[in-house]
C-alpha cells in the first residue's frame, strides 16, 4: 500500500510540475508583483518534477519523499494566506477553504511515505 501511495504522489508531483511550465499564470498570483513571479513558478515546477522523479526511483526515493514533505510544508502559508484574500487565487472562498485542509492531508501523506 505504501509503495502505491508513493508512486501516486510521485506522479502527482511530476504532473503538477509540468503544469507550472504549461500554465504558469495559474501560480503567479500567489506571489506579490514585486517578486520574480515567473522565475519562482518555473523553479517550483522544476523542483516538483525532480522530487517526483526521485520518489519513483529506489535509489533516491528517500530524498524525493523528503523533498515532497518540505515542499508541502513550504506551500502551506500560500494556501493559508489565500483563504484570507478578498479574491482567493484558487478561485472562490469556498474552494480556498476546501483546499486548505488538503494541504494538511498532503503533508501527512508525504510524511507517511517518507518514514522508514
Amino acid at each position: 500500500m505504501k509503495k502505491i501511495l508513493t508512486i501516486i504522489f510521485g506522479v502527482m508531483m511530476i504532473l503538477a510540475g509540468i503544469v507550472h511550465f504549461i500554465k504558469p499564470e495559474i501560480y503567479t498570483p500567489f506571489f506579490p508583483n514585486n517578486f520574480p513571479q515567473f522565475t519562482i513558478v518555473y523553479i517550483g515546477g522544476l523542483v516538483e518534477i525532480i522530487v517526483g522523479i526521485c520518489t519513483l526511483t529506489s535509489r533516491y526515493r528517500s530524498f524525493g519523499t523528503l523533498g515532497i514533505l518540505v515542499l508541502m510544508i513550504a506551500f502551506l502559508p500560500l494556501h493559508i494566506i489565500d483563504v484570507f484574500k478578498d479574491k482567493p487565487v484558487i478561485g472562490s472562498h469556498l474552494i480556498a477553504n476546501i483546499r486548505l485542509p488538503f494541504q494538511f492531508v498532503f503533508i501527512a501523506w508525504a510524511w507517511f511515505i517518507n518514514k522508514k
